[in-house]
This record gives structure tokens, C-alpha cells and sequence, in this order.
């Protein structure tokens, strides 16, 4: 294999995890919509930052409770946890789209609850690397829509901002989250993408004990909805006529700060992944504020 093939062949992960975010951010736009229309914001009053808190408080709990549930080697709660969630998200996606389908109408609930149960089960029965993948991109479409629209921007910036320094603290100094992460990875949980790195990859034989050489590469939900939320908050919150610029900045911010983040992590340094993607959609962001002259609501 030549040097250009080997290098196009190392960077190609980084394009496709890259294509990953792209594609859950254009579906959370395109959810936000009906999702929007029938209700389904979370708070009554958006513009309120202390939502921003309540979401970071839900965050240290739900870490709390993993991490306790790891030491009393208690996975299938966790899994019956994050099982639960699935299942609900995949339920306001589908709802959403079915209510853009005139010939369900009436219909919605049971067609929701049916297929979002069956995807379940499917990936309880089946985790292969391309369905968790595919389900990772729905569910994280999805939440950052559901959150996305119900919080304004400036909300959503100091979640980011929160978010980002947590991230740090949590994988640098208490190095608690690679703890989490390392405890349920062999839980082959759908909460994060798979890129595998030969055409042979099986994401049910993957061997996640510590030490061992990974066959793919790995990158959670978490890194794709959280700088969505942004994305999804300025096409909400903002009036544009035409092209939105502070959507398009911060969808250009967010692959500017995975591209950075990549380059890291492809040296062998395990990397903190929001205070480079919400960095980079915050700034990307506010680059299309400028570009535009809109004002923030």
C-alpha cells in the first residue's frame, strides 16, 4: 500500500465520524419543525438560563447513578436505563415525522410506539456496529431537536460553556468519564458511533477489555447533540431570511472543531471531545452573527 492510500486510509474515520455529526445535525433541523408545532419543548419559558443548570444537575446525577451502579456491578440497570430512554426517543422522533404523513393521522401514537419498540429490540437482539450507528443518529437527531427547541440561545451557550469545562475536568483530572466510559463500552450500548477500521469489523465481537487493540473507532452521542444544540436553537430562535449564517457558522464550527479534536486523537491521546466541538460551534456561530448582523434573541 502506497504512503497516499495508507493516508487516505487513516483519515478516513475522521471524514466519516465528521459525516456522522453533518447528518445529525441537518435530520435534528428538519425534526425541530414538527417537533415543534405539536409542543413538545420541554420548558414554558426558553429563555430562562437556569434550564441550563437543570440540564447539568440531570447530567451529574445520571453520572452519579452509572458510576455507583459500575462499582455494585449493577450493568443492567444501567442498560435497562438506557434502554428505556432509546425506546422514548425513537418514540417523539417517529411521532414527529408521522405527523408530516397526512394518511397516518389519527394514527401516530400507535405507529410511533409500534416501530420505536421494534428498533429496540432489534438493537437489544442485534448490536452490530451499522444499526447502532444508524439508531445513534435518530436518537441524537432527536434529543438535540427535543432540547434544541426549547431552550434559546443564550441558554444553550452557557450549557456549551458548562458542558465543555465538565467535559474537561471529567476526562483530564478526575478521569471519572473514561472510568463510565470503559465500565459500559462492553454493554455494546447504542450511545455511541462505530467507524470500523477494516471491512471485516463486528461490533458483537469486539473485545473491550483494557489493553486490548481496538478495531474501530469510537465516538459518543454525546459529542454529536451537544453542539447541535446550538444549530438547532439559532434556526429556531433566530430570524433569517434565506440563508440562515449563524446556522451555517455553527455547522462549519462544529466540523472545525472536530477536525481538531481528530488530529489529537490520532496522535494517541485520548481527548476531551466538547471544548473543541462546542468552542467550535460557538465560534462558528457567532462568526455567522456577525456575517449577518442579527440579533440575538
Amino acid at each position: 500500500m502506497s504512503s497516499s492510500e495508507q493516508s487516505i486510509k487513516d483519515y478516513l474515520p475522521i471524514l466519516s465520524m465528521g459525516g456522522l455529526i453533518l447528518v445529525v445535525q441537518i435530520l435534528a433541523l428538519f425534526l425541530s419543525a414538527p417537533m415543534e408545532v405539536n409542543e413538545m419543548q420541554a420548558f414554558e419559558d426558553p429563555t430562562q438560563v437556569s434550564n441550563s443548570i437543570y440540564y447539568i444537575i440531570m447530567i451529574l446525577v445520571f453520572t452519579l447513578f452509572v458510576l455507583i451502579a459500575l462499582k455494585r456491578n449493577m450493568k443492567w440497570v444501567i442498560s435497562l436505563f438506557i434502554y428505556l430512554a432509546i425506546i422514548s426517543t425513537l418514540y417523539y422522533v417517529f411521532f414527529a415525522l408521522f405527523t408530516l404523513i397526512p394518511s397516518l393521522s389519527g394514527f401516530e401514537v400507535i405507529a410511533s410506539a409500534v416501530l420505536s419498540t421494534g428498533i429496540t429490540v432489534l438493537l437489544y437482539k442485534y448490536p452490530e456496529w451499522y444499526i447502532v450507528d444508524i439508531v445513534g443518529v435518530c436518537i441524537a437527531a432527536g434529543v438535540s431537536a427535543l432540547i434544541g427547541i426549547s431552550l434559546s440561545i443564550i441558554p444553550i451557550i452557557v450549557l456549551l460553556l458548562l458542558l465543555a469545562i465538565y467535559d474537561a475536568i471529567s476526562v483530564y483530572k478526575t478521569k471519572h468519564m473514561v472510568t463510565m466510559a470503559e465500565g459500559i463500552m462492553d454493554l455494546k450500548l447504542p450511545i455511541l458511533f462505530v467507524i470500523p477500521k477494516n471491512s471485516g469489523y463486528s461490533f458483537l465481537k469486539e473485545n473491550f477489555k483494557s489493553g486490548e487493540k481496538r478495531e474501530a473507532f469510537f465516538m459518543g452521542l454525546g459529542d454529536a447533540v451537544m453542539p447541535t444544540l446550538l444549530v438547532v436553537s439559532a434556526n429556531v430562535f433566530m430570524e433569517s431570511n434565506g440563508i440562515s449564517y449563524p446556522v451555517l457558522g455553527a455547522i462549519l464550527g462544529t466540523l472545525a472543531g472536530h477536525a481538531i479534536l481528530s488530529i489529537l486523537v490520532m496522535r494517541g491521546k485520548p481527548q476531551a471531545g466538547l471544548p473543541f466541538l462546542n468552542s467550535g460551534v460557538i465560534l462558528g456561530f457567532f462568526a455567522g452573527v456577525l456575517l449577518s448582523g442579527a440579533q440575538i434573541m
